[in-house]
This record gives C-alpha cells, structure tokens and sequence, in this order.
C-alpha cells in the first residue's frame, strides 16, 4: 500500500529480511510501543476540501465515463461535520481494541485480573485510541464482581509546552528550533507539481463539460484511504495508476523525512528522550522503577501519540537514513530512489508504531525432553537482546546485529544510545534554545514519575 498517513494500518513488510517471529529459544519479556492513533475522519480543512470536490461534482453539468463514471453519485463520508473531523472512526476503533487484544495474546505479560496502565497525549483522538486499546487488551474473564480488578489506567500528557518540554509524548511541540527545520512544506509542494496536473490532464480525457486541476487530484488520492477506512468505498483508488501512487507516497515521504524525521535537523533531538527512557528501563528489567519514581511501569510500555511524533524516534535511533547506496539520502527531492527505506507508508499509517523489544535467550528448545513429576523446573540461564519492530517488520539496528534474529546484545544497545545516537541526536535543551528556561528538561520521566497536569482516567468494561 502506497496511501502514507491516509492508510487504515497494515503490517509493512521486512525491508531487512528479518523474519518477524521471535528467535528460537527467545521470549520477549519487555516491550515499549509509541503508536499513532487510530483511523480518524479528515481533518477539518481536508473535510472543506472533501466537500468542495462535491460541490464541483455537482454544481456542473458534464460527461463522464470509464474510471469516472461514479462522481456524479458520489457523496462524501461525512454525515455529522459537527463531530466527525479529527476524530476516530469505527476502523481507528477496532484497530486499537485489535491491537489490544493482539498485544495480551502475544506477550501474555498480564495475568488475569491484574490492572494495566497506559500513557498518552491528550487529543481527544489519542485518549480514545488508548481508551479502545485497553479495552482490547483487558478484554477476557468476568471481573463485573471485581471493581477494582482489570482495570486499566490512562495517563494523559499535556502537550509539550513551557512545562514539559522533554516529558511528554509529543515533545516537538516544546521545541522552538523545530519548526525552523522543517523544509517539507516547499519539498512537498516541489513534488507534487511534477505529477498532479499529469494525471489531471489523463483524467479530464474522461471527462466533458468538467475540468479536474491538481488540488483536486490531491483530494482525490487522499479520499483513497480515508473511504476505505470510513466506509469500504475504494472508488478513488481504482481511479489512478500504479506509477501515481508510488508519487503520491514519496510526496508524503518528503513531508515525513523533511518535516519530522530525519531531513530535520532537529528532530532526532526530540525524538531521544523516549528512546533513552526505554534503554534505561530495559537496563532495570521489567516490573522495575528508578530510584524516586513514584511509578512502577508494567512490562509492556504503551505510549499514544500523533504521526509527526513517530519519524523523530527512527531519526534518533538512527534508522533509515542510511545506505551502502550512493545517492539513495538525503531523499532527493525530484526523483523516488528505489533503494530508500524511508517510506512513510511502512511507518505512519494510521495506528502505525514503533516497538523496542527486550528479548531473554537461552538454548534453543530440545527436541526431547524427561519430565520427573514433582521436580521444579531447571533454571536456564539467558542473555538480553533488543530488536525494533516498525508496523511489525523487524528493523535492523546499524552495526548491532550479532544476537538471535539479528537483534543487538543488551550491553551494546545501551551502549549505541548513550554514546552513539546521544551524540548525534544531541541534548534537547540545548539543541533547542532552551538554555535559559530554569525548569527546561532534556528528560522523558514520565514511564516512572506522574508529571504534574496529567490527566488520570480509569477503564473497565462494566
């Protein structure tokens, strides 16, 4: 699938020929996930543009046949505008409850009746992700009888601003540089121009007494995701050729790499403190906090955020944005390289993460054993691994490859964060301007420490 941020979520496939499944002989016993919300209903100008395109549609007489023949009949996706924009739709909901459900079976981390929190930012759309999640994810047994077992526990973010800073979910938000360093708007806009009047001018062969332009090409190509999503209709994706999506993805490729991912200068500095936060507390193993944390985090760390937030943590992890390749980074702005594994397709779509995996390996499972009835089990000693998943494809870490499945040693890990990737990412007050704020931080403690104006919420499924 080639929609970027407009598509319902779907597994990207292995660019590093990784397999998914976990390495023989390994369990994951401590994951982090920061994830994009659910699918959603248009923000409120693409809904103006959703209703102007009908509008056109309408208000004209014309011809149309072939790919076409549907838009005289074709009505928008929305029927309550007053509530609908920016806001989950029944596809955004059961992604997060299925990713809830998914993510107990998969890890089993939680024993039943025990309580379970999350954190997020605090759009309404975000905590509506996080609410539908853990509904997923708590959703087996009977605790009716049970008020306060299996229970789950949203923590609300305040927005980065002159309070939080590093701690937060959306921390690009506190950093006043940042804007300075997104060029993806001329980017952008550059590429488009060099395909959207072709394919109106390809489609008006389909058309007379109507003139489609390339805003409406733009309206259109997004309607693709956003309908399937909604409601099934995927009309406007028939609409357009193979070679016309791949241009329409690499367009939101640049908006991603130049705007928030690692074409921004400033975004690896945004995007560390989440990963330094998980590094430490993979160091402390599961069920551990640091010392005066007020928090004990559970072993599986759910963090719900918007697209802009995810590019900024593989721009500081250092991830897809190299390449034995000449030529393939700094994306060029003209031309899609085949060879790039930046695609905003395989990262941002909607409900789309990023996940760092804890791994404990021992020996590979025998293929005998002799069980003596009584006897406790035998203690097998293990060794620690990371590994990145993004959309679930495993993702290589650069230069650390040497465990089970590719993934990096424990050890060396934190060693690649603390030195390698700190460095290059830099430190967020400084990087930022923020030297002299007194209460600025360059720290995400919000995993073990309740930050001051987060909001606190309960859910249960009575």
């Amino acid at each position: 699938m080639s929609l970027g941020p407009a598509s319902p979520y779907f597994d990207a496939p292995s660019q590093d020929g990784i397999p998914v499944e976990t390495p023989s002989g390994c369990v994951v016993d401590q994951a982090a996930y920061i994830v994009r919300h659910g699918s959603r209903y248009p923000e409120p100008g693409s809904a103006t543009g959703w209703l102007n395109l009908f509008a056109k549609f309408q208000n004209n007489s014309y011809t149309a046949e072939g790919p076409l023949a549907f838009i005289s009949s074709w009505v928008p996706p929305l029927d309550d505008v007053p509530h609908e924009p920016l806001f989950l739709s029944s596809t955004g909901a059961l992604e997060a409850f299925s990713l809830g459900v998914d993510l107990r079976k998969r890890y089993q981390f939680t024993r039943g009746s025990q309580n379970f929190t999350v954190w997020s930012a605090s759009q309404q759309r975000v905590v509506d992700t996080a609410t539908y999640f853990t509904r997923g994810y708590l959703s087996q047994g009977n605790y009716l009888t049970g008020p306060n077992e299996n229970r789950g526990t949203i923590i609300s973010l305040p927005d980065s601003v002159n309070f939080t800073f590093a701690n937060s979910l959306t921390p690009s938000a506190a950093c006043p540089l940042y804007p300075t360093g997104d060029t993806s708007g001329i980017a952008t806009t550059t590429f488009r121009a060099t395909f959207q009047n072709n394919i109106a001018a390809r489609l008006n062969k389909f058309l007379k007494g109507l003139t489609l332009n390339a805003t409406d090409i733009g309206v259109m190509q997004d309607l693709c995701g956003f309908q399937a999503e909604i409601n099934g209709d995927t009309r406007f994706c028939d609409v357009f050729e193979d070679s016309e999506w791949l241009d329409y993805e690499y367009a939101d490729d640049l908006n991603y790499y130049y705007g928030s991912g690692p074409g921004n200068p400033f975004a690896a500095a945004t995007g560390f403190p989440w990963v330094k936060a998980v590094s430490d507390l993979f160091v402390l193993g599961p069920g551990k906090t640091t010392p005066g944390g007020d928090l004990t985090p559970p072993a599986l760390l759910m963090g719900f955020t918007h697209d802009n937030n995810l590019p900024p943590v593989m721009a500081a992890l250092g991830l897809w944005n190299t390449s034995n390749i000449r030529g393939v980074y700094p994306l060029s702005l003209t031309k899609p390289n085949v060879n790039r594994k930046f695609r905003s397709s395989y990262l941002v779509a909607f409900r789309g993460y990023v996940v760092l995996e804890r791994l404990a390996c021992g020996p590979a499972a025998p293929d005998k054993v002799v069980h003596v009835a009584g006897a406790a089990p035998q203690n097998v000693s293990t060794k620690s691994f990371v590994r990145i998943r993004v959309d679930r494809a495993p993702v290589a870490i650069p230069g650390c490859t040497s465990g089970p499945g590719s993934t990096c040693p424990l050890t060396d890990f934190t060693k690649y964060v603390d030195a390698t990737r700190a460095r290059a990412a830099g430190d967020f007050v400084k990087v930022c301007g923020l030297q002299n704020i007194t209460n600025a931080t360059s720290v995400a403690s919000f995993f073990t420490v309740l930050p001051p104006d987060s909001q606190v919420s309960l859910v249960g499924l009575d």
